[in-house]
């Protein structure tokens, strides 16, 4: 037997707004399941479930989420952050990469990384 992914499940201060922010990043739907729990299904089949705990978020993750637009990276991170998401930084691959890629490293309302690249700039990807 084989296990499949079920949920990507994240731990939030305040569950709804964390969801709510990646309902608009993802142009998907909230349900909640329990109090304090919610479920993202985003446009593309995608699904994250927002659980509310008691303890902060008190290191970098070690695991993120990376989201592709079709259009300029930059049009994007700017709508995310009109939304409620804060720049960390931009960063580069050298040009010495066989795959260089650009792209740009945020924060949702509780801290959590994640990146937004550009489907014009991603490269060696299949």
């Amino acid at each position: 037997m084989s296990a499949s992914l079920f949920a990507v499940v994240v731990d939030c201060a305040d569950a709804h707004r964390t969801a709510e922010f990646w309902a608009d990043a993802l142009s998907g739907e909230i349900t909640e399941r329990n109090p304090n729990e919610y479920q993202v299904k985003g446009a593309a089949g995608t699904s994250l479930y927002f659980m509310q705990v008691p303890e902060p978020k008190i290191a970098k993750n070690r695991m993120h989420l990376d989201l592709l637009t079709v259009g300029a990276m930059e049009d994007e991170v700017q709508r995310l952050v009109e939304a409620g998401a804060r720049v960390v930084e931009v960063r580069q691959d050298p040009d010495s990469f066989d795959n260089p890629d650009t792209w740009t490293v945020l924060e949702d309302p509780e801290g959590n990384e994640f990146c937004v690249t550009s489907s014009s700039t991603l490269t060696g990807w299949n």
